[in-house]
């Protein structure tokens, strides 16, 4: 029985974007993703171009599930939303604390993601299937592993279905943070999110951002490419590769891959997983 595997995409800004973002998705679909989800920029900022992405995944077929986040939004703001994605068949949410654009001071209803988990629950019962957010080397804004593993407990005790971790490159990361999990009795899925690497520059600046830990030998391979993509991409391919393979064998419930829009690394580490149809 293959892995259920997932993709994540953001909203693209241009018509261009658009398309390109039509043409990867395309690609990927070949692989029988279980569903696709689109990004909700730093304070909702992304709001319509993320509905136009989820309607379009949708009207091709697929399952969507659109990320929603609860900073700088009002409960009116959040129920007018699940409603219209009520309307529309929506039947999963990857539910987020978010983010607060630069220079903003969060003015919304929400301060925590298990709020806006909660409500969600109170306003539309189990219409939803609710995925949130989950960090096995811990979030970066969190007081100790201990208290981070209680916010997640929070989360779940609100009525999260499943959850998605954030990207890493330690398998044994997670497989601690799910013994954790499961001795405070979290039975939820966790699934582990994969961050293919594409440049080192990005993915520095995003784990920088996000607390993810490159390990040192790694970090130091990628710098040593330098400009040399193809090398470093090779790299790339059999570092994340090995990793899933681990995380598979180990009893990890499935991938959700995080695309940046792109389907062609992806597509290669299918491929050596045997993830195709």
């Amino acid at each position: 029985m293959k892995p259920e595997i997932s993709f994540e995409f953001f909203p693209p800004k241009t018509d261009e974007g658009v398309l390109k973002l039509r043409e990867t998705r395309k690609q990927l679909a070949l692989l029988n993703p279980k569903f696709f989800s689109v990004t909700f920029g730093a304070g909702g900022s992304t709001r319509d171009r993320t509905m136009d992405a989820v309607l379009e995944i949708q009207a091709e077929g697929f399952e969507a599930a659109p990320h929603i986040s609860g900073i700088s939004s009002s409960k009116e703001e959040i129920l007018s939303l699940l409603k219209t994605y009520q309307s529309h068949g929506i039947r999963r949410l990857v539910v987020l604390r978010g983010d607060l654009p630069s220079g903003e001071v969060s003015s919304g209803d929400f301060v925590y993601a298990s709020q806006l988990v909660a409500f969600i629950r109170e306003q539309t019962g189990d219409w939803f299937q609710i995925e949130v957010a989950a960090y096995p080397e811990t979030h970066p804004e969190a007081r100790s592993a201990a208290a981070d593993l209680k916010h997640f407990k929070t989360k779940v005790d609100a009525g999260a279905n499943a959850a998605i971790t954030q990207y890493f490159y330690n398998a044994d990361a997670y497989f601690q943070f799910v013994d954790q999990c499961q001795a405070m009795g979290i039975q939820i899925p966790i699934v582990p999110g994969v961050m293919p690497i594409y440049n080192y520059t990005q993915l520095a600046r995003f784990s920088n951002v996000c607390g993810a830990e490159i390990p040192r030998w790694l970090r130091l391979r990628l710098e040593d490419y330098g400009d040399d993509m193809s090398s470093l991409r090779a790299l790339g391919l059999d570092v994340v590769t090995d990793l899933c393979e681990k995380l598979l064998a180990g009893g990890a419930p499935g991938l959700h891959f995080y695309t940046l829009n792109q389907s062609g690394i992806i597509t290669n580490i299918a491929e050596r997983l045997n993830l195709k149809k």
